[in-house]
């Protein structure tokens, strides 16, 4: 089948991979436009479109959907099918334009979380699993019917950065056999239960700071969930410390305030009091320095108990 990609991160770019291995034709990528990113604020391209040129193939970056000159490119290339993989929201005009529509890729079980953050807050709310779903793209954003999906176990220290590659390899062959399917005319899109429907919004800086008079369980999950994206964090003598892996502790012993440091050294870890239990930090970044497990922190950081982490906000 003949195809035009949609996508910009690593996530879209192991779908484009895949695809390109399939029996399909891939015509066109579009992407976002470049960024500005790092110190020297230069334009940056989306890993999509680095990928693509190294593939020869055509990339269409345009600043609107709906420009007259990029819709008339699209026309042009006649696609079949639109592929759409971690992009933007797609308007019907352009949507519709394929013989065989449009489908998406998406990291649920939908129609749970539908959004822009479905791996993170499947983590942060402590979901035992998720999954990859194939759906056809309607008006409503992630609504279209189901056309295939896999689900996925989340283990209980897995991390945002452990299961997005994951997903992202499973998604990469739900879509191919998706399209397969398509061709083959042995898939219809299965409408979905819009009473099972949860948001999973974008994640914002408001997300990131950890307050240590939440339970335990609450703040290792909001860990786990934004390591490797968003990063959680507390402050320590004024500087930002990135928790990036962390877990339950059974150290409990009297009473100790929120973000208290209960214990410091490496016979027990580095425990952190919550609002109900402890927390053991695992994995830290202190700001300005390399990520490093707790032992190594401590080997370079002199920290004892009673020293509190500050919730910041």
């Amino acid at each position: 089948m003949r195809l035009v990609f949609f996508g910009t991160p690593r996530f879209a770019q192991i779908a484009l991979e895949r695809l390109l291995q399939s029996r399909h034709q891939v015509a066109a990528v579009v992407t976002v436009p470049d960024k500005l990113a790092g110190r020297g604020r230069k334009q940056t391209p989306s890993e999509v479109k680095e990928f693509a040129l190294s593939k020869n193939l055509e990339v269409l970056q345009p600043d609107k959907l709906t420009d007259a000159g990029f819709l008339r490119r699209i026309g042009e290339i006649a696609a079949e099918l639109f592929a759409v993989v971690a992009f933007r929201i797609l308007p019907e005009k352009l949507f519709a334009l394929p013989r065989h529509g449009a489908i998406n890729l998406h990291a649920s079980l939908l129609p749970r979380y539908r959004g822009a953050a479905p791996i993170e807050r499947a983590i942060i709310d402590g979901a035992s699993k998720t999954g990859v779903t194939t759906f056809r793209i309607a008006k409503s954003v992630d609504t279209g019917g189901i056309l295939l999906a896999r689900e996925v176990s989340i283990g209980p220290y897995e991390t945002y950065e452990d299961l997005y590659p994951k997903l992202a390899d499973i998604g990469a062959n739900l879509l191919v056999e998706t399209i397969d399917g398509l061709e083959d005319g042995r898939l219809s899109p299965v409408p979905q239960d819009d009473t099972l429907a949860s948001p999973a919004p974008k994640i914002t800086p408001a997300d990131s700071p950890i307050d240590w008079s939440r339970p335990a369980i609450a703040i290792v999950n909001q860990i786990r969930g934004l390591a490797g994206s968003a990063d959680a964090y507390t402050v320590l003598d004024g500087k930002r410390l990135k928790i990036l892996r962390a877990a339950l502790s059974e150290q409990v012993n009297g009473t100790h305030v929120p973000g208290e440091i209960i214990a410091a050294d490496k016979s027990h870890g580095l425990i952190v009091a919550s609002g109900a239990g402890a927390v053991r930090l695992v994995e830290v970044c202190l700001e300005g320095k390399k990520r490093m497990d707790s032992n190594a922190f401590l080997n370079g950081v002199r920290l004892s108990p009673g020293v509190r982490l500050i919730s910041a906000s």
